[in-house]
């Protein structure tokens, strides 16, 4: 199975008093190329490689993706309903439309992903890293998040309704119109972020962390949630 790198897991503050998000950190053994043929419900998939190919509107609802590695791969309308995903690295994904809700992702690296609408409400990613790429309309609706890093992506609307963070970064990450409606958070740290545009839900920032300026960028919003007018120089 993927050994972790030793000295990746450790939870330490950030600062501000903030925990550290523990990053998953892979090294994938030796693998077999994936010989082709349609993903199956439940299925089992164990250390494989799957490079450049197209899963579009297949089902494999239920599968478990084991010490794999997932590069270029086409996941439109890919139904992965309930599929667990571990100790795997996803690069250069791309797809619309990709059902991943009450999906299980632990110790995962995804990298440059291209995705739109895709569906992860009601999943839970623990050690998960999102590092470039981009993102649009991002369903995260009552997911848990533990342990997950966002570094270097563009999240356009992502929607973390009702969902709880609990150390969670955002480095150098755009983040357009996210939806904070009835979430926890835990120990997310915003301050790195180099976009933070928050539509909806800027009441449940308590238990994140935030840097001066992006207070000052977020005082319309804040005070708008408030009930605050404000007039005058």
């Amino acid at each position: 199975m993927a050994r972790r790198v030793a000295g990746g897991s450790g939870v330490k503050a950030s600062g501000g008093g903030v925990k550290a998000a523990r990053r998953p950190e892979l090294r994938l053994p030796a693998l077999e190329p994936f010989e082709g043929g349609e993903l199956e419900p439940d299925g089992d998939y164990d250390g494989l490689e799957f490079k450049d190919t197209d899963f579009a509107g297949q089902d494999g609802g239920g599968a478990r993706f084991m010490d794999c590695a997932l590069t270029g791969c086409a996941l439109d309308e890919t139904r992965l309903h309930h599929a667990r995903v571990l100790d795997s690295v996803l690069t250069g994904i791309r797809g619309v439309g990709t059902d991943l809700a009450e999906a299980m992702l632990r110790d995962v690296e995804v990298v440059d992903a291209r995705l739109g609408g895709v569906q992860l409400h009601g999943s839970v990613l623990e050690r998960v890293v999102v590092r470039g790429g981009k993102i649009d309309y991002l369903n995260l609706r009552t997911a848990r998040l533990k342990d997950v890093v966002f570094e270097g992506c563009v999240l356009v609307e992502p929607d973390f309704g009702g969902a709880r963070l609990e150390r969670v970064e955002f480095v150098d990450c755009v983040l357009k119109g996210a939806d904070l409606t009835g979430a926890t958070l835990t120990d997310v740290d915003l301050r790195s972020a180099a976009e933070l545009d928050i539509a909806r839900g800027v009441d449940r920032l308590a238990g994140a962390v935030i840097g001066t300026a992006q207070l000052l960028d977020l005082a319309p919003v804040l005070a708008a949630a408030l009930g605050v007018r404000v007039e005058g120089p």
